[in-house]
């Protein structure tokens, strides 16, 4: 698929990606491998950002359903998520990427706080900002928190790397035969309920125009591939 060309960019990585092969935890050798593609993305030209979710680690939601009190599940889902901001920084560093951590939660031992003239001002200057602990708030997802930062950030677009090449009709890991969109519309997403990710996020970049640009990040040199526009995905955008 042609995808139009997109300069500043914020990328969503759930955090089951980092697991690599593995049922738990992070995978070195997949945070390396995905530091090696965002370098890539960058030495290409482009301007990231990237927001990590925490669900290899621990999620809010999954902890709320076993009997934590919500806002507390959704507090220890935040920390999760600067523990992979953290290994993902030490992936790119090593490869000698420049990156600042910047978490919602002041933690100012091991990271920024989040100053939003602060982070434009690192991507102005070539570094890779993270940005951990969601919105810093419970009951909002780090979908909701990648869509706020890529509107704060001014970003053209939202690429979601997850373990699907797009987004289906159904569960295409349930139903062999579902159907995989190439383009979407907000209002559809929304009517249809496809989850590509939760409502308030796609809510949110429908009214400040961010496209949606899900794809499958597990495959070698797919990030660079769906940002040069020839890679499979699937683009959420205003209608035309």
């Amino acid at each position: 698929m042609n995808l139009p060309r997109f300069n500043r960019i914020l990328l969503k990585l759930s955090g089951e990606v980092l697991m690599g092969q593995g049922q738990f935890g992070i995978d070195p050798a997949t945070c390396d491998r995905v530091a090696s593609e965002i370098a890539a993305a960058k030495e290409a030209g482009h301007e990231l950002c990237l927001v990590v979710g925490g669900g290899n680690i621990f999620r809010g939601l999954a902890g709320a359903a076993k009997g934590f009190d919500r806002a507390n599940a959704d507090y220890m889902g935040m920390l999760a998520t600067v523990m992979n901001a953290l290994a993902v920084q030490n992936a790119l560093e090593r490869i000698g990427v420049e990156t600042r951590v910047q978490s919602a939660i002041p933690m100012s031992s091991i990271c920024e706080p989040y100053i939003r003239r602060r982070a434009v001002r690192h991507m102005e200057k070539g570094r890779i900002v993270i940005f951990a602990a969601g919105t810093g708030n419970p009951f909002f997802t780090t979908d909701t928190a990648a869509a706020l930062r890529a509107a704060e950030m001014g970003c053209d677009a939202l690429f979601k790397g997850t373990s699907v090449d797009g987004v289906y009709d159904a569960d295409p890991k349930k139903v062999p035969d579902a159907k995989r969109y190439d383009t979407l519309s907000f209002s559809r997403v929304l009517a249809d309920d496809l989850r590509v990710m939760d409502a308030s996020a796609v809510a949110l970049c429908r009214d400040n125009n961010i496209p949606i640009v899900v794809f499958n990040i597990r495959g070698e040199g797919a990030l660079t591939s769906v940002m040069e526009g020839k890679g499979v995905a699937t683009i959420v955008q205003n209608a035309v």
